[in-house]
């Protein structure tokens, strides 16, 4: 084994991650939990509704489909959103974390909405548009920032 001296060894990762990061972890933190409880609850509902695998539908119960789309409309944009979370983050880690907490928080609004048996009410989580977009906004800021910087 060759002896490295400790100015030539690299940084620790914590010195590359920017201040006030903690908060955007937290929040991908506070989505897996969100996920979890969608999945949860579709579990919870196939069970309920007799709904086998590998059927992601029911033909008799609308409310387990309801139940089953809230979950899948949730995981068809989780991860776009995962990637501008990070990119916002990386740059504006403080507004990006209370975007995010809007967005995660809309999901179970959204989920809560669906769950009634009536997709219109879906709408009740309409307002996490602000996180998403929020974040998607940072991500464009960010990457002009960069192609400034560096171009």
């Amino acid at each position: 084994m060759q002896y490295v001296p400790p100015e030539t060894m690299i940084a620790h990762p914590t010195q590359l991650i920017p201040p006030h990061f903690g908060y955007v972890i937290l929040v991908f933190i506070y989505s897996w939990v969100m996920l979890a409880y969608l999945g949860m609850k579709v579990g919870i509902a196939r069970k309920k509704y007799n709904v086998k695998y590998p059927n992601m539908y029911s033909d008799k119960d609308p409310i387990f489909n309801c139940i089953q789309r809230a979950h899948q409309n949730t995981l068809e944009i989780y991860p776009q959103w995962l990637i501008f979370q990070l990119i916002a983050g990386v740059v504006y880690p403080i507004t990006a974390s209370v975007l995010g907490i809007i967005w995660v928080t809309s999901r179970f609004s959204y989920a809560w909405g669906y769950y009634t048996g009536e997709p219109e009410k879906r709408i009740k989580g309409s307002y996490g548009y602000i996180g998403l977009l929020g974040v998607i906004f940072l991500s464009i800021v960010v990457a002009f920032k960069t192609l400034v910087l560096l171009g």
